[in-house]
This record gives structure tokens, C-alpha cells and sequence, in this order.
């Protein structure tokens, strides 16, 4: 069975930093396009970041380029995102989703049919 699970959220000043990790099981990270999306309280879900199964190929949205990476270890089956320079805009659930055969080049919630649970990144002082 197909699993996503989340972890490494919590609370961050600004300017921080913070690694979430998204632990894949039931199948390969080699098949999957891989993307982190978030939902602030009140705003629809958003692609941020994503990386391609078969090519290692990323994929940003403007508001987190230049300070969020995402990266896998195929051997741990797990994917990251690596966020820098912690804006409180930047707060929210965070979910990782898993598209077979899937590519990043657009972070569309629909093209993605398997999510973890979310973790929850708060960015305040």
C-alpha cells in the first residue's frame, strides 16, 4: 500500500530554517514525480516545490525559489525540502503528494493522487 508521511515541522522565527523529510513506502521514489504543497488557514492548497521521479528534475514556485530545496534519497525512499530564510508567510501544512509517471512542471493539486497527512510549519517571533 501506496504511503506518504510527513515530519520535521514546527515552530521557526523568521529568517530560520527548517529540513521536512516526506518518507515514501508501498512503492519506488524511481515512478513518482514527488511535490510539497501547502495550505495557509484560509487559502487554497499551493504548489511549492517538486522533483521528478525519473530524471531528478525540480520544479519552484516564484514565492520559494532561491531559499526552498527539495532533494530524495532513493536508498531512504524519502524526499526533502530544505527551507531557508523562514518568512511568516511562508506558515502553514505542508504535504507531500505522489503522481506515478507524474512530471513537475506544473504543481497542480489534482495531477497528484496520493498525500501524506501534512505537518504544520509555524514561522513567528
Amino acid at each position: 500500500q501506496l504511503q506518504l508521511v510527513e515530519s520535521g515541522g514546527g515552530l521557526v522565527q523568521p529568517g530560520g530554517s527548517l529540513r521536512l523529510s516526506c518518507a515514501a513506502s508501498g512503492f519506488s521514489l524511481d515512478h513518482y514525480a514527488i511535490s510539497w504543497f501547502r495550505q495557509a488557514p484560509g487559502k487554497e492548497r499551493e504548489g511549492i516545490s517538486c522533483i521528478n521521479g525519473s530524471s531528478g528534475r525540480t520544479n519552484h514556485a516564484d514565492s520559494v525559489k532561491g531559499r526552498f530545496s527539495i532533494s530524495r534519497d532513493n536508498a531512504k525512499n524519502t524526499v526533502y525540502l530544505q527551507m531557508n530564510s523562514l518568512k511568516p508567510e511562508d506558515t502553514g501544512v505542508y504535504y507531500c503528494a505522489a503522481a506515478y509517471l507524474g512530471y513537475c512542471t506544473v504543481l497542480h493539486a489534482p495531477f497528484f493522487n496520493s498525500w501524506g497527512q501534512g505537518t504544520l510549519v509555524t514561522v513567528s517571533s
